[in-house]
């Protein structure tokens, strides 16, 4: 499999979500949510998984908005806040209801320790995609050309910097979220040894 045989949705949402990725956030982490569409996009070729390409990509470009001073809420979890920044998103896209919730549920899940594919696809790829992409876990699981060349087209800049002090102010306001659990069980490691920044 090669960067050429993922193909970037191209519709008028998927466009959009990159317009206000590009809004908000840095260069690195819009590169990141290119990247985790990209990761996801290829998992689910390996696993056999059929998925909304579209609601994927829009899930894994508005995943981290919650992230941004605009959008961090004092009180929710940083995915929580991005999911229902995509929920109003997908809102003004003319999404369905059902849609709108999908793609809240999926930022959500990214978060979590595990998705079981069968029950949510989407979040169960997301959640691996950005597992692989922030910390490196389980990078054998994508083809060593595939990882190159994605990595050629969205560099990873400052993104382990940038994304340590991000998740540390949220450890530090919000100590029982996600967040929280990911610095306390040894995140900065993890980022420090992503096998992704030692190309």
């Amino acid at each position: 499999m090669h960067l050429d045989d993922l193909p970037l949705p191209d519709t008028p949402a998927a466009r959009a979500a990159v317009e206000v990725a590009r809004r908000f956030h840095s260069p690195a982490f819009v590169n990141h949510g290119l990247r985790s569409y990209l990761w996801a996009a290829a998992a689910a070729r390996t696993q056999g998984l059929a998925v909304d390409d579209e609601l994927l990509f829009v899930s894994a470009v508005l995943h981290d908005l919650g992230l941004e001073a605009p959008f961090d809420s004092h009180t929710l979890p940083f995915e929580e806040a991005g999911g229902l920044v995509a929920w109003v998103f997908a809102a003004g896209a003319g999404w369905s209801e059902q849609r709108r919730d999908r793609a809240a549920e999926i930022i959500v899940a990214h978060m979590a320790d595990a998705v079981d594919p069968a029950v949510d696809a989407e979040g169960h790829l997301l959640e691996i995609a950005t597992g692989l992409d922030i910390s490196g876990r389980h990078a054998e699981a994508w083809d060593a050309g595939l990882r190159a060349e994605v990595l050629a087209a969205y560099p990873r800049l400052t993104l382990a910097d940038e994304f340590l002090v991000c998740l540390a102010d949220q450890a530090a306001r919000k100590p029982h979220s996600a967040a929280g659990a990911a610095i306390a069980s040894g995140l900065p490691a993890r980022l420090a040894a992503n096998p992704l920044d030692r190309r």
